[in-house]
């Protein structure tokens, strides 16, 4: 029990650290932004997309192929009667009449006017409606304005990355020239502080021999004479 104790003791204490780390926090703050940023660039794109499909009967979501049917599922609801793979939006009623007389007879659709009402209400929970046309749920459809979206979405998406990371490219070499110059009109002014560049060939000097030359200065420093430093053997 004590040990299970500790395990889950650990576990959050754990997941607190990784809560508190500053590199979640920023994912989870880029995570929000993205899918804001998404939203307003899938708006903008439909609304380009609408302004360039004006003259298509639906607009955007018109634009749809219905393939062929391969077998008697694909072929709609009742061929026979008009609701095949797809028909026009404005036909919906006059269909749904036409169904209730072949289902319930003439006679019995004057006496409940309720049915065809009830016949549309079946026809529409198998019929997707795209643009001014519905299409059989079960036939196979190409969505050419889902797709158009989404390539569209896309370039602009990798278009506005690419300015974003290209400006701070862009600052961040800025940053590092201003504070190159910066360095090097303190060390104009400091050439005591400049720092020796390495001799070319000869290795960087090592932790312990750098203690060792600051240990030195400090001597001069004070005034007091330095020891001979032996070499290491």
């Amino acid at each position: 029990m004590a040990k299970q104790k500790k395990i889950k003791g650990k576990f959050f204490k754990e997941f607190k650290e990784f809560i508190n780390k500053g590199n979640a926090f920023m994912l989870a703050v880029g995570v929000v932004i993205g899918s804001a940023f998404s939203a307003i660039v899938n708006a903008f794109v439909n609304i380009l997309l609408s302004v360039a499909t004006w003259a298509v009967p639906g607009g955007l979501k018109g634009l749809v192929t219905v393939l062929p049917a391969l077998n008697d599922a694909q072929k709609g609801m009742d061929a026979a009667n008009g609701l095949g793979q797809f028909f026009a939006a404005s036909d919906l009623q006059a269909l749904a009449q036409a169904e209730a007389v072949a289902t319930y007879g003439q006679a019995t659709v004057d006496n409940t006017p309720t049915l065809i009402e009830n016949v549309k209400g079946t026809i529409l929970s198998k019929y997707t409606l795209h643009g001014t046309t519905y299409t059989y749920n079960l036939s196979a459809v190409i969505d050419w304005g889902t797709l158009l979206n989404a390539i569209i979405s896309f370039i602009i998406i990798a278009l506005v990355l690419f300015i974003i990371v290209k400006v701070a490219n862009t600052i961040a070499t800025k940053n590092a020239e201003i504070k190159a110059k910066a360095e090097e009109a303190y060390y104009e002014k400091h050439p005591e502080e400049r720092p020796v560049p390495p001799e070319p060939g000869k290795p960087a000097p090592t932790e312990a021999e750098l203690l060792g030359q600051i240990l030195v200065e400090l001597k001069k420093s004070n005034g007091e004479a330095a020891a001979p430093v032996e070499e290491a053997k």
